[in-house]
């Protein structure tokens, strides 16, 4: 009786693979944020002291793009080095990078490794899944690689070979993983390349294909003379994504076209100007790199954006957010209680009431700490002169690992930047996924088939 009472105990110390993957982004970020903090990784030899250290790595891991640093200037090439190293891991997710170590050493993957993988992945069928977490590795060198490649015939011209090319791939990594980091400098991030379409469609297509979802981009690729329709979750991703990115486009142009500080800037063509505006429209759906200066923009964009960031990227992909499926259930739930309708339907087929709830979940809990966190900065930055907008800018930008600011984040106070800190991590682990991994686990045998009497309450 008494073995069987300690294998219980220690079955309930067993952590479930939300903890687990919360707690390795936790140690990456530990780790990145020692390694930064050495000597070694400042370009002036001198450490970069522990804030800088921690937040850096913390922005990386969490593929924001938030810094306290100009990446390009302030670190050395160890440092640049490591902070790529943590955007991909980061971006791609470390349980992917475990199974391909395990992978490369000949080790064999147990079924808890796997069940962590489709927990990364976002993947519920355990079937094949070391062979889909390589596959998504493969593709995922291979577009980062192409992007370099476009790159190098901007950089190379520009800034040599050897630096051209370092450049060129720590930008397509940046971009495919929706991080947001950059080398050019000056902490303009790519307002440089304004007038260079070549540059900003590349990392526009990066940054698109990272925030797709690798379960999208191979449905995608198996269609083959119609032999495989796309899954309804495809279809979601595909159309929100069109309705967002173009959508965007038009209603940026159309806020920032007389803005002599953004697109109506001096020397912009026509053409540069629609370009800059969808490069806005994508970049701010979790990736962080601006073409144009965020602080300028008129406030009716800012909110916008606030808008793009919030809904984000699509799920399983490199980008944060609450995501665009989410929100699109959430909409169509809505859009079915206004029709009086029991059931959440779309092209042809129904989405379950617990997928709506769960998606509502999601959106309410990154409200509550964007107003949490937004009213926190106000009173932490009181007498600092900033809009109330940019601080909501600001914490909206960390929660869904964006990395865009209106204001600066070394601009703020200490205690603002280390707040920022667990909020980027929050929203890269996923508000829903941390709290079922610190929330005790229910018996449902027990407790959830309890009923209570039911009774009807006064809404709206």
């Amino acid at each position: 009786m008494t073995l069987l009472k300690q294998r219980e105990k220690g079955a309930r110390k067993t952590l479930n693979p939300g903890q687990i993957l919360a707690l390795g982004f936790l140690v990456l970020i530990l780790a990145g944020g020692l390694l930064l903090t050495l000597p070694a990784a400042s370009a002036t030899g001198q450490s970069l002291g522990l804030l800088k250290g921690m937040f850096t790595a913390t922005s990386a891991v969490c593929v924001t793009g938030l810094t306290l640093i100009e990446a390009g200037v302030e670190l050395s090439g160890f440092g640049q080095a490591i902070l790529l190293m943590l955007i991909q891991v980061g971006g791609l997710g470390f349980m992917a990078f475990a199974s391909l170590g395990m992978v490369l050493i000949g080790r064999k993957i147990s079924l808890r490794g796997r069940m962590l993988l489709g927990e990364a992945m976002n993947q519920t069928n355990m079937t094949g899944m070391v062979r889909l977490s390589l596959w998504f590795f493969l593709m995922a060198m291979t577009i980062e690689l192409t992007g370099a490649a476009v790159l190098c015939t901007r950089l190379i011209p520009q800034y040599g070979v050897g630096k051209g090319i370092w450049m060129s791939v720590f930008t397509a990594i940046s971009a495919f993983c929706n991080a947001g980091f950059d080398l050019f400098g000056q902490y303009n991030s790519i307002i440089g390349c304004q007038q260079d379409p070549t540059v900003l469609l590349t990392l526009c297509m990066l940054i698109l294909l990272g925030g797709l979802g690798f379960a999208v981009i191979l449905e995608i690729l198996n269609l083959r003379s119609g032999s495989r329709r796309l899954s309804l979750h495809a279809k979601l991703v595909l159309v929100m994504n069109g309705v967002l990115v173009f959508g965007g486009m038009l209603l940026f142009y159309l806020m920032e076209r007389t803005n002599p500080a953004t697109l109506a800037r001096e020397g912009l063509t026509e053409w540069d100007r629609w370009v800059n505006a969808l490069t806005q429209s994508i970049t701010c759906r979790t990736a962080g790199f601006a073409s144009i200066d965020q602080g300028l923009m008129k406030p009716s964009s800012k909110i916008l954006s606030c808008l793009f960031m919030f809904i984000g990227a699509s799920p399983a992909s490199t980008g944060g957010g609450v995501k665009t499926v989410t929100f699109a259930v959430a909409g169509l739930m809505v859009w079915a209680v206004i029709r009086g309708r029991e059931h959440i339907t779309v092209f042809g087929k129904e989405i379950s009431m617990n997928t709506a709830k769960r998606a509502v979940a999601i959106i309410v809990i990154a409200l509550v700490m964007v107003l949490i966190v937004t009213c926190a900065l106000t009173i932490l930055e009181d007498g600092n002169g900033f809009d109330t907008l940019d601080l909501a800018y600001e914490t909206v930008s960390a929660v869904t690992t964006t990395g865009l600011s209106a204001m600066g984040t070394g601009n703020l106070r200490a205690a603002s930047q280390i707040l920022l800190m667990p909020l980027m991590y929050l929203g890269r682990v996923g508000p829903l996924t941390l709290a079922v991994a610190l929330a005790q686990r229910m018996n449902s045998s027990v407790k959830n088939r309890v009923r209570h009497p039911e009774e009807n309450v006064m809404i709206g």
